[in-house]
């Protein structure tokens, strides 16, 4: 554990008043420095900056329903742009270390299954529908009742299996876990490297950073992520260099041969709202929309309060400070990022970066999407990283988020198996939104079979019943004529 996360984010004297930068943002109250806020920009910035590669790459990939597909450089610029005034929004508004940018999952859903009913820009109309949605729904207040209608262990539950998902993610970007080419003929999904063992110069960085990274924090050395980033980056860029390896995957550690870039805004502004209902009719439509809200509502909802759990800023409640407007910026960002043609942009999992440097407050938003904003002209450099490189800290900081697991009662198996069934189901399912409504479903049923139905919040029975329709909605569609 850092020596950032040693600190007693909630002290019992009030600390003295404080003006400025520290007194907006709350520095010194919430047990931070202004040092720590910019190590953890960076290292929120440095960990999810391969989003600037892969949101292009996802949206790029596909055509829509007239066999049009979208500029990979005005896609790397809607990205950056984004993720830059929605980053600095949520910091200045919210005041959390939330970096924002275009949801991984939300993305696919754009491009896999709304282009190809329709044009870009309806697709991207639906999005901002979506969005709008969001936002009424926290404006109405509901989005905050649903939320403080769970129960504290679940909560927690909910940042365990986050950290395991992103310790996920990480293993499986830098390549030292892969799926099996030909799982058909065996019964083992995923397995150790490419081949059954690790191999090549890449997955050596990723395992050299994960080492340098584990000791950094076991000697509680400040900026011991970031340090480990631009350290194996640089690595990284000499192996390349000297040994000339081509299969690093989405980033390739070379200097690049210019700095500075002229950004294109040329899908800004593209975007139909009510299209797509024509395009792909009324019914498809409203259910795609129902889709990206329920994946959207419930990933930010989970990433929210597994930081904020992280970060020690849940009060004794096990609520969100400020939560209200946290919300309300994350539902604007899906409104902006259909009107940038970005696809629905969340908060990011991969704050909990920042969060394991020591960053507590919005200043670290200010940093990384300051960051973002210099990506629109300096994307050749910074895009350099190598996922191998940045995903150690991934590891790192699923291990920082797995300690809350001690906070659950494993000995009660009405709340112990709701969470279980949440922490294991968001890596094995690679969805936040999937472990939740696990988790929330087996709660329901449990609470109902004991005959204590009368404990559980009449909202979280609606939502239950909500995730029932979204694990069947595949049967749902064909029962209603969709397909």
């Amino acid at each position: 554990m850092s020596e950032a996360q040693k600190v007693d984010n909630r002290p019992s004297a009030a600390p003295p008043a404080a003006g400025g930068v520290d007194g907006f943002f709350k520095i010194s109250a919430r047990g931070s420095t202004v040092g720590r806020e910019i190590r953890g920009g960076f290292a929120t910035f440095f960990t999810m900056a391969y989003i600037l590669v892969l949101n292009p790459i996802i949206l790029g990939s596909a055509k829509d329903k007239f066999g049009h597909t979208l500029d990979t450089g005005q896609l790397v610029t809607a990205t950056a742009l984004v993720a830059c005034v929605m980053t600095v929004v949520m910091g200045i508004g919210g005041n959390l270390p939330l970096a924002i940018a275009a949801g991984l999952g939300l993305n696919a859903v754009v491009a896999f299954q709304l282009a190809p009913l329709m044009s870009w820009d309806d697709a991207m109309g639906l999005v901002v529908i979506e969005g709008v949605l969001i936002c009424v729904l926290v404006l109405t207040g509901l989005r905050e009742a649903i939320m403080n209608a769970i129960p504290q262990q679940l909560k927690q539950a909910i940042g365990v299996g986050i950290g395991l998902f992103i310790a996920f993610i990480g293993f499986v970007d830098a390549g030292f876990v892969s799926r099996i080419p030909d799982a058909a003929h065996t019964t083992v999904p995923v397995q150790l490297g490419a081949v059954g063992r690790l191999t090549g110069w890449p997955v050596l960085v990723f395992c050299l950073g994960v080492l340098l990274t584990i000791a950094l924090l076991a000697r509680k050395v400040k900026g011991a992520i970031l340090i480990s980033i631009v350290t194996m980056t640089v690595v990284a860029i000499v192996i390349d260099a000297v040994a000339g390896i081509k299969s690093w995957g989405l980033t390739t550690p070379e200097v690049p041969d210019k700095i500075v870039a002229s950004p294109d805004f040329g899908l800004v502004g593209h975007f139909s709202l009510f299209g797509g209902f024509a395009e792909a009719g009324v019914l498809t439509a409203v259910l795609l929309v129902f889709t990206l809200v329920l994946s959207d509502f419930f990933d930010a909802m989970g990433t929210i309060v597994g930081i904020s759990a992280e970060a020690g800023l849940l009060d004794e409640r096990g609520q969100v400070p400020g939560i209200g407007r946290v919300l309300f910026i994350d539902g604007a960002a899906a409104v902006a990022g259909g009107l940038g043609s970005a696809s629905s942009n969340t908060a990011y999992i991969e704050s909990a970066a920042g969060v394991g440097e020591g960053a507590r407050t919005g200043l670290a938003n200010l940093v990384t999407g300051g960051l973002f904003g210099l990506a629109l002209f300096l994307t050749p450099l910074l895009t350099i990283v190598p996922l191998q490189a940045a995903a150690p800290a991934l590891i790192a900081v699923g291990f920082l988020m797995m300690t809350h697991v001690k906070h659950i009662d494993w000995d009660e198996y009405e709340i112990a198996i709701p969470a279980f069934l949440t922490i294991v189901a968001m890596p094995f399912t690679y969805s936040i939104t999937d472990g939740i409504g696990a988790g929330f479903l087996a709660y329901v049923v449990i609470k109902t079979v004991l005959g204590k139905a009368k404990e559980v919040n009449w909202l979280l029975w609606a939502v239950s019943a909500l995730f029932l329709v979204y694990f069947a909605i595949d049967p749902v569609e064909q029962l209603l004529g969709v397909k």
